[in-house]
């Protein structure tokens, strides 16, 4: 199988091929420059055939020809051209047509190589010179226009070590070639270009991420467009009222949960992995951040109304539509049906977690097929991890409950019966207060029901002869989440139970296998048409972790930049316990992108955690790089079942606690779950 590096390298050398031969017909400028006059008086780009550089931007305009989307797109509402110095020619500026090249390698390689001028090497050796060498023959670097806080920034690689010298002769030359000049800032993109910002002469203006986000007011967090009532809802309000799938909502801040909607307006910014996004991702429907929302004239103008909402990368369009049209619109878009493998009621056996899948067998798919219908979704993706690298990827030791046990459970104790008869009943259906109310004593009967004894028994053997004294954690691992298209992220629940204690155990087990009807789990599968008795629950079984030193989720891909330009890992990771995807109100946590595969590895941080000293982070540098060793092995490993042509990721949970051998040692890293991410559709 070809390495991630590798399949990057090959996809990324066609696209640069194409779009440098594309952009070569259309070449039109002089090759040798003239130093652009200190007097900017007009525009540099005439009407008619955008060139592919010119030396100076004298008026918006000539940004507005020449921009492009930027490689990473983690602060929306941002355009961006390109600028390149050369010396091997007199220090000539070139801001550059970035719509028809993307790289900077694609400039130096087909207008500034051979003719009389030194040759520009293949771009991978291009980026090993002309980012990290200090005799490099470019100043590589970009103009970015944040319309948000409405900052023009002059900006540089992220693992660019460009000296305090070139990032000074770089700002000096593009402040004095542009109309913008005495607005300029430069700003880091990573925490090691920030380091060297620091020693910056104050003729440089620094401005930083952190201002930059601040300055924000709309960040799109999953695209698309939706049409729907639009209703104004109070975080607290959600807890007591309904709303439908049909509804748009915008919401004062952000809430732990939220039934099916068709889209959600936040006043506060999310992070991807955030809760409701991740709902938002599953459901297919739009979701975006808009500060100042909830007392926004032009929604408020529409509440109650019909509306179609479009979340753009950059932009968000609201507009006021009839019933009419949004029924219509309905007819032509309801959501797909989600087929479930059907639960395996024939296997018994309490599994050690490294003999559920035979990858090497049966290979990844075939394996993974016959795993989840006995053992579930989550259970069978864990059971990926001993045939990793497990020094790259560890995890800790766990076996899976089938879900013949839950189905006994159930048969056992009428539930089956009573499940049909609820399902059958009109006013379930058609009430939500209703389904409510009976989901909620069918949950409290599952907990207070008898398990059977031969069950218990043979699970508090197995508990207490391979995790003696330890607290184990039973987490749910049903045939009706982490599937391709389908993550069902938050929708049942996990219980931790002591073997010392048997009715401990009894009731974490009950808890779990009552969680499958959840009500929100009960919704989420009615919108995606799952049949609800045909969902089945495993169990998942391994230690507690009590008291960890940091918790987080991942992509194993970057999500602001689709295309693979700019490849990193997403981590959004908290100090001890507290939640990363449902944090407490004002509770801010770390989120960065680590550029793993990209020379000097370097780190692009979107928010800091408020929980850990200011200036401090809540992983250290070696914690990151193995965190990074262990996201790229899983995203190799799954490559085959869920890659292709479209943008691919997994999500993962991970930790960073005290191993059980060693109480006193240095935290280590823990890798607790591994699913399919659904791409967000940033394209």
């Amino acid at each position: 199988m070809p390495t991630r590096r590798g399949r990057l390298k090959n996809k990324l050398t066609i696209l640069l091929l194409l779009l440098s031969a594309l952009a070569m017909l259309s070449y039109s400028c002089d090759k040798d420059p003239v130093s652009p006059d200190p007097a900017i008086v007009e525009c540099s780009i005439a009407n008619g055939l955008i060139p592919d550089f010119v030396h100076s931007i004298a008026c918006e305009t000539d940004f507005v020809k020449l921009a492009s989307e930027p490689v990473d797109k983690s602060i929306p509402g941002a355009t961006t051209v390109k600028t390149l110095i050369d010396t091997a020619n007199a220090d000539s500026l070139y801001f550059i047509h970035s719509k028809n090249f993307p790289l900077h390698w694609d400039f130096a390689f087909f207008v500034l190589s051979g003719n009389g001028k030194p040759i520009v090497p293949d771009e991978y050796q291009f980026a090993s010179i002309e980012y990290l060498k200090p005799d490099r023959r470019f100043l590589l670097g970009a103009v970015t226009r944040y319309d948000g806080p409405g900052v023009w920034a002059y900006e540089i690689a992220p693992y660019d070590n460009a000296s305090v010298e070139m990032i000074v002769a770089g700002y000096q030359r593009i402040a004095e070639s542009c109309f913008f000049g005495d607005d300029l800032y430069f700003h880091p993109t990573s925490q090691a270009v920030g380091e060297t910002a620091q020693k910056l002469p104050s003729s440089v203006k620094v401005i930083t991420s952190d201002e930059l986000h601040k300055g924000t007011d709309y960040q799109a967090l999953n695209l698309g467009k939706s049409m729907g009532r639009l209703v104004f809802m109070s975080a607290e309000e959600l807890e007591t009222d309904y709303v439908g799938y049909r509804d748009i909502v915008v919401l004062d801040t952000i809430p732990n949960d939220i039934s099916v909607v068709s889209g959600i307006i936040s006043d506060e910014f999310q992070t991807p992995l955030s809760h409701i996004n991740v709902l938002s991702q599953n459901r297919g429907t739009p979701n975006m951040a808009l500060r100042g929302a909830f007392a926004n004239d032009t929604l408020l103008a529409l509440e109650g109304k019909w509306v179609e909402l479009t979340v753009g990368i950059l932009e968000y369009s609201i507009s006021e539509v009839s019933k009419e049209v949004a029924d219509a619109w309905w007819e032509e878009h309801m959501p797909v049906e989600i087929s479930i493998p059907p639960g395996d009621l024939e296997t018994k056996e309490l599994r050690d977690i490294e003999d559920i899948l035979s990858p090497a067998g049966y290979g990844l798919a075939v394996s993974m097929t016959l795993a989840i219908p006995a053992y579930g979704g989550k259970a069978s993706h864990f059971a990926a991890f001993p045939h990793m690298n497990n020094e790259k990827v560890p995890y800790p030791k766990a076996f899976a409950v089938p879900i013949y046990y839950y189905w006994q459970f159930m048969e056992q104790n009428g539930f089956l019966t009573e499940l049909s008869q609820m399902l059958a009943d009109k006013q379930f259906q058609d009430d939500p207060s209703v389904r409510d109310e009976r989901l909620e004593k069918l949950r409290n009967d599952m907990i207070n029901a008898p398990i059977d004894p031969d069950f218990e028994a043979a699970l508090l053997d197995k508990l207490n002869s391979d995790y003696p004294g330890i607290r184990m954690r039973f987490r749910s691992s049903t045939n009706a989440e982490d599937l391709n298209g389908f993550t069902g992220a938050g929708l049942y629940t996990s219980k931790s139970g002591d073997p010392d204690d048997p009715a401990s155990v009894r009731d974490a087990v009950r808890k779990v296998w009552a969680s499958v009807w959840n009500f929100r789990a009960f919704e989420e599968r009615s919108y995606r048409n799952i049949d609800h008795l045909s969902v089945g629950m495993a169990l998942l079984v391994h230690h507690s972790f009590p008291d960890e030193e940091a918790n987080g989720v991942a992509i194993t891909a970057n999500p602001f930049d689709p295309g693979g330009r700019d490849p990193g890992l997403y981590i959004n990771v908290q100090l001890g316990e507290e939640s990363v995807v449902q944090p407490e109100p004002g509770n801010t946590t770390d989120q960065f992108i680590y550029h793993y595969f990209l020379p000097g590895q370097p780190i692009i941080f979107i928010a800091h955690s408020n929980l850990v000293p200011q200036g401090t982070t809540v992983l250290t540098d070696s914690q990151v790089h193995s965190l990074g060793v262990a996201l790229n092995e899983i995203h190799n490993f799954f490559y085959p079942l869920y890659g292709g042509s479209s943008w691919y990721a997994m999500d993962i949970e991970f930790k960073f606690d005290q191993a059980l051998d060693d109480p006193m040692g240095e935290p280590v890293l823990v890798i607790k779950q591994a699913r399919p991410y659904p791409a967000w559709g940033l394209e």
